[in-house]
């Protein structure tokens, strides 16, 4: 359906940019991979990371209270301003994307986390020190396994990030990804590809978020289980 007389490279109909997502289809599977390379490895280093972290922070108190300050200022970075940094101090390689997807995905993480181990029942926690559990069986018996669910929250939380963040460090500087491929289309005038390569983006970060929420059925099914029975 068209209403008006709008001119294309203002605002392509969806059958336009369709079309040309079709005619420049290994164009932009390329540039899609390179984005999702560049997620999928900045992402698990964020993870990895923050669950670190996390668990240092819960087990020794002075760190966390040096620490949390800084997690909470590193929030207030503002990416637009560092990335072209990033770009200067570590080239147009993985680098700096993975640098940018750390800092907007690794606070969701490690707050979770934080707040899933304060939450842990007290009483647990007591019963299994009067069995004779020592301070690492009862992280693996009890803490670690009732964060699981918040960490999953966190993740599904960040993950969308993990896209927008790769695009937006391509976008500053790369040789290849969606948000380079966006910069060069919009300045051939290709409205229709920088349309394009929004619907993937939305696409890739939609599955993501949809990915991490199989893993968390697998992972964590007692935890579905359980939340059912509650809503029920």
């Amino acid at each position: 359906m068209r209403v008006g007389d709008i001119d294309p490279i203002v605002l392509p109909a969806p059958s336009r940019i369709l079309g040309a997502l079709w005619d420049f289809r290994a164009t932009a599977l390329g540039h899609a991979a390179t984005t999702m390379t560049e997620a999928i490895v900045g992402f698990a280093t964020a993870v990895g990371l923050g669950i670190a972290a996390a668990i240092v922070m819960d087990r020794v108190r002075p760190i966390r209270t040096a620490l949390y300050p800084l997690l909470v200022g590193s929030q207030t970075i503002p990416i637009v301003a560092i990335a072209p940094l990033l770009v200067i101090w570590f080239g147009f390689g993985l680098a700096p994307k993975i640098v940018v997807i750390v800092l907007v995905t690794f606070f969701p993480i490690v707050v979770a986390l934080l707040d899933a181990f304060a939450a842990t029942s007290p009483e647990a926690t007591d019963l299994l020190r009067t069995l004779g559990a020592s301070e690492r069986q009862a992280f693996h018996l009890l803490r670690w396994p009732a964060a699981l669910p918040a960490l999953f929250t966190g993740l599904r939380i960040s993950v969308p990030y993990a896209i927008i963040g790769a695009v937006f460090a391509e976008y500053v500087g790369a040789v290849g990804g969606l948000g380079i491929w966006m910069q060069i289309s919009q300045n051939a005038f290709r409205t229709d590809l920088v349309f394009g390569a929004v619907l993937i983006v939305t696409v890739l970060s939609v599955a993501c978020f949809l990915l991490v929420g199989v893993a968390e059925r697998l992972l964590i099914p007692w935890h579905r289980g359980r939340r059912g029975a509650r809503d029920s």
